[in-house]
């Protein structure tokens, strides 16, 4: 795609899944990635992993790469994860916001810690990680694109799992107001949001013959999403191919958001 050849890209939650595949797709078009990561003692060892996979799959493709440690929801990590980008790469160009947790629980069950938690990586840390690369942006008087990977739960309800719903619904706010206020300069804000998505986050249904049918039936497509489909997408709206689209989010689902349960007319006849 044109215009990614050069250029800096940040992604948060960039070790596995959704993230790591667009990590990865940046480094095949010739840009340098930072790759970021949220360090926890308990699983230290599958994160280096998961690093690890990540860096090795990205030099193969001949851009610089970085790991840059920090939790999103922290502002003072935000802070200096951005910084250390900027110092390492010599600055930044695109951020992907893709760090994201989920809780499952009935949400007359849900604990407001809970709650809280997962607005505050998904909704609150995507809202920091943007200030502070649009700030960057604006010093240096430089065009930058921000792509928020968002779900199609921004728009369809997801019972069960209200914490994320919500943080996803606020994404898409985030997404709008910032494309809004910052296009006079330059900066361009978009999302998507990825449908059923073969990633280890859904393992529960993806490992279960008889769950993955429950949930693929539903997908116009007849089938789930990999992590490269959505990394594509992502390329694509950090491109100069986008360079008139802000504002948007590109739904990447399969048809999920077309009402397939409409997919046999109606009738009072």
């Amino acid at each position: 795609m044109r215009g990614l050849g050069g250029k800096n890209v940040l992604v948060t939650g960039g070790t596995s899944g959704i993230g790591q595949a667009i990590a990865v797709r940046f480094a095949e078009h010739g840009a340098n990635v930072a790759i970021n990561y949220r360090q926890r003692p308990e699983d230290a060892a599958e994160t280096e992993a998961q690093v690890e996979a990540c860096v090795e799959r990205m030099r193969g493709h001949g851009v610089r790469d970085m790991l840059v440690g920090g939790d999103v929801s922290e502002e003072v990590e935000v802070i200096g994860m951005v910084a250390e980008t900027i110092a390492g790469l010599g600055g930044i160009d695109v951020l992907v916001n893709n760090a994201g947790i989920q809780v499952s629980s009935p949400s007359h069950e849900l604990s407001a810690e809970d709650f809280d938690s997962v607005l505050a990586v998904n909704l609150r840390g995507a809202f920091l990680c943007a200030r502070e690369v649009i700030r960057h942006f604006l010093d240096e008087e430089k065009h930058g694109s921000i792509v928020n990977v968002s779900s199609v739960h921004q728009r369809i309800p997801k019972p069960r799992y209200l914490g994320y719903s919500v943080s996803k619904g606020g994404m898409q706010n985030l997404t709008t107001t910032l494309a809004l206020e910052y296009a006079g300069h330059g900066i361009r804000v978009n999302g998507i949001g990825p449908g059923a998505t073969v990633t280890p986050i859904n393992s529960a249904w993806i490992d279960d013959p008889e769950k993955r049918e429950q949930v693929t039936s539903h997908i116009p497509l007849g089938r789930a999403g990999d992590a490269d489909e959505m990394a594509g997408v992502a390329a694509f709206l950090a491109s100069d191919d986008a360079a008139y689209i802000t504002g948007q989010t590109l739904y990447v689902d399969g048809g999920l958001t077309l009402y397939p349960d409409f997919r046999e007319p109606w009738s009072s006849e």
